[in-house]
């Protein structure tokens, strides 16, 4: 994360921690089978945010290292995980994670790349990692069409939030991937993913966003009553579905 970015999410901790999506079992598998990972193999998260991604790898038995430079999603992160002895929460960022050299078999990065600055990641990245490790960057990557629901959201997003247009284009820039892969073969794969709403839940999803209007903003109340409305045209059974394209980006540098 560069500096411009690391405060956005300071204030939407709790409705990140309760409501973001997780990543699908498939990623595993997926770098167990191209990548090598096993439960040995120490991994650098970085940007690890409230600690989704890094909770992943911890389950699978892993050291991982969670970078993250914002101190209120750091300090949620450590919270969520101190289950696991094999968390070692870090104050850093993707151009200065303070990691020892060559001490990873894995560097990730979960909903956070596009806050990177891609040159200054890759040099830092090159000398955190082991030779032969990879860089894994993962999105869950909200679908805005194919639904009435999902294609009336979207216009409530460009509606409404504060910046969404510029963001939602910056995700995975083939220009951002280049800068940080370079001529190294870069892989992709795509997996499906979901969530299940009732309003509650839909609403805390909707604030957890850095884009989206929060209370005081003169766009919040407006923007709250179309999304109730939206919610209550489309609910089926009290529930909404939102469905993900969970991409996974991986390679060597």
């Amino acid at each position: 994360m560069t500096n411009d970015h690391t405060g956005r999410f300071s204030t939407r901790v709790a409705d990140y921690v309760k409501y973001r999506p997780h990543y699908p079992p498939a990623v595993l598998r997926l770098l167990a089978e191209e990548c090598g990972l096993d439960s040995t193999s120490v991994v650098a998260d970085v940007g690890s945010g409230t600690g989704i991604l890094s909770e992943l790898f911890l389950k699978n038995g892993n050291r991982v290292y969670g970078v993250e430079p914002n101190r209120e999603m750091r300090e949620a992160g450590e919270r969520q995980l101190a289950s696991y002895p094999n968390f070692v929460s870090v104050d850093g960022r993707a151009e200065a994670t303070t990691l020892e050299d060559a001490s990873a078999d894995f560097v990730t990065a979960g909903q956070a790349f596009h806050w990177f600055d891609p040159p200054r990641a890759r040099r830092e990245f090159m000398r955190v990692l082991r030779p032969g490790g990879w860089v894994v960057l993962v999105w869950n990557d909200r679908r805005t069409a194919g639904t009435p629901f999902l294609e009336e959201y979207e216009r409530l997003l460009l509606e409404y939030g504060t910046d969404y247009k510029e963001l939602s284009v910056k995700y995975a820039e083939e220009s951002m991937l280049a800068a940080l892969y370079g001529s190294s073969e870069m892989r992709a794969q795509t997996f499906d993913n979901e969530q299940v709403f009732d309003f509650d839940g839909l609403r805390g999803r909707h604030a957890s966003s850095s884009y989206v209007p929060q209370p005081g903003h003169p766009d919040f109340d407006p923007m709250m009553r179309e999304l109730e409305a939206l919610f209550r045209r489309h609910e089926r059974d009290g529930r909404v579905v939102v469905p993900y394209d969970t991409k996974v980006f991986y390679g060597r540098l």
